[in-house]
């Protein structure tokens, strides 16, 4: 997954943000009635957790929350227009990254609304337009109360930190691509007690090996797909504190990974899995 994460991270460095505009006579049907695609697994997910799982008529390849019947129209790096059009959904929800990949849908007549997904607040603003968009606002803000709540109390283990570990997202090894403090992964390493050990002023991009060098983080996670232990052996990787020390964490369960590194309303699994690997570094 995360390779598929650095590449969809290159082109949101370069989308511009925004929602389209809906073409003439989208809004005729009801909100509460209508039909989804969700061209990303986390906005499939929002929709899921909103309880509007019967309205979602197709999703993306790497959708696990969707029964196998539900068709896939899209990956990270390309969208199935002629299906998704002959499908006739009242919206189609995509993230910035995709900008470009959504187009020829637009020019079908298709709405298309594109959700932010760079940041921690972003995962409750778009579970709010998510529930806006599907007529279940009441349902939503009910959603993002539990979701905080379980957060806070997540949050409390981590408070009892005696130090704050250093982490390091490894998103790639060649080059190294990692996460800014600013971004969705960043904010979650502050909260599960840790400090994120690249200050990127942007929440995705390239590190050099030097900068790796000098962050020297207590801890590195990476996916399975990221293939880091094939590198380790070799600098800036085996010099580093954490390699050392055997604090280098693959994940390589499926669902740890989808709920890690998908901003959406799983991502207190991928806290809790964040700070019970943080706890013993921080003693």
């Amino acid at each position: 997954m995360p390779t598929r994460i650095v590449a969809a991270l290159v082109c949101v460095l370069a989308a511009a943000c925004a929602h389209t505009s809906p073409p003439s006579g989208s809004r005729a049907t009801p909100a509460a009635q209508r039909r989804f695609v969700a061209l990303v697994p986390s906005l499939a997910e929002d929709l899921y957790a909103l309880g509007v799982g019967d309205r979602v008529i197709a999703v993306s390849k790497f959708t696990g929350t969707a029964p196998a019947s539900v068709p896939r129209v899209a990956d990270f790096q390309s969208v199935d227009t002629e299906k998704i059009v002959a499908l006739h959904p009242d919206v189609v929800v995509a993230i910035p990254a995709q900008a470009h990949l959504i187009e020829p849908l637009q020019h079908a007549g298709v709405r298309v609304e594109l959700i932010r997904d760079d940041t921690f607040n972003d995962i409750f603003v778009g579970i709010q337009t998510l529930g806006t968009l599907a007529g279940c606002d009441d349902r939503a803000r009910v959603e993002i109360a539990r979701l905080r709540d379980e957060t806070a109390r997540l949050q409390k283990r981590a408070r009892a930190f005696r130090r704050r570990p250093s982490v390091f997202f490894a998103l790639g090894t060649g080059p190294i691509w990692t996460v800014g403090p600013s971004s969705y992964l960043g904010h979650l390493v502050d909260l599960a007690g840790g400090s994120n050990a690249a200050r990127l002023p942007q929440p995705w991009g390239e590190f050099s090996e030097e900068a790796l060098v000098r962050a020297n983080p207590d801890a590195i996670v990476a996916a399975a797909e990221i293939h880091l232990p094939g590198v380790l052996n070799r600098e800036p990787w085996r010099s580093l504190r954490a390699v050392r020390e055997g604090h280098v964490f693959i994940v390589t369960d499926t669902r740890a990974a989808n709920a890690l590194f998908r901003p959406g309303p799983r991502y207190n699994e991928g806290l809790r899995w964040l700070i019970e690997r943080l706890t013993p570094l921080a003693k």
